[in-house]
């Protein structure tokens, strides 16, 4: 049995029991990789912020449900996160109902573009979306949720998830063809 996964254990069992040391040791486990998912869904840094008090609220509160023998806790929790950037961006974002069909189409993004940004510069684009697009492409592009698991979390029809995913796809597109992400000019290279 690894080290980590003894120290898992141990603080579990703790916050189980609602002890303020375990609690706090998960908190700081935990703090930096749930903080990077709430700041993928969520617009703001406060927003992302306020995601992450109320997840770990919700984990502390629900603790007692956590059942090992069902899967990892890191993958549970990880699920509570997404849970409550979701109930957040759900608060801040304004879907919309009457989707054509015939907007929706697929996007096509060149390979070479790609190549030439950073993780930061994709994160900072993809923050730049409206919230209910932005939420619509995490859930999809980044965690994998098909449409209808989509519409469900979202209370949205599976269409709409769709024309989001396309509205983000264009609108991430278009801002990376553009010459508004900053390249490297001669006068930087040199430096």
């Amino acid at each position: 049995m690894n080290l980590f996964f003894k120290q898992n254990t141990k603080l579990i069992k703790g916050c189980k029991a609602n002890e303020r040391q375990a609690q706090e040791g998960l908190y700081k486990l935990y703090y930096a990789d749930m903080l990077r998912i709430c700041l993928r869904y969520l617009k703001s840094d406060d927003l992302a912020q306020d995601a992450l008090n109320v997840g770990f609220l919700k984990v502390f509160q629900n603790i007692q449900t956590f059942d090992a023998n069902k899967g990892a806790f890191g993958a549970w929790i990880r699920t509570v996160m997404v849970r409550s950037c979701i109930d957040i961006s759900r608060r801040e974002a304004k879907f919309n109902e009457t989707i054509n069909q015939d907007e929706i189409e697929e996007i096509f993004i060149q390979p070479s573009v790609l190549d030439q940004l950073f993780v930061e510069d994709l994160l900072k684009l993809i923050r730049q979306l409206p919230t209910a697009t932005q939420l619509v492409f995490n859930l999809s592009v980044i965690d994998g949720y098909s449409h209808k698991e989509i519409g469900e979390h979202l209370n949205i029809t599976e269409s709409t998830s769709r024309w989001h995913l396309t509205e983000a796809k264009k609108q991430l597109r278009k801002m990376l063809v553009s010459p508004a992400i900053d390249k490297p000019t001669e006068n930087t290279k040199t430096k």
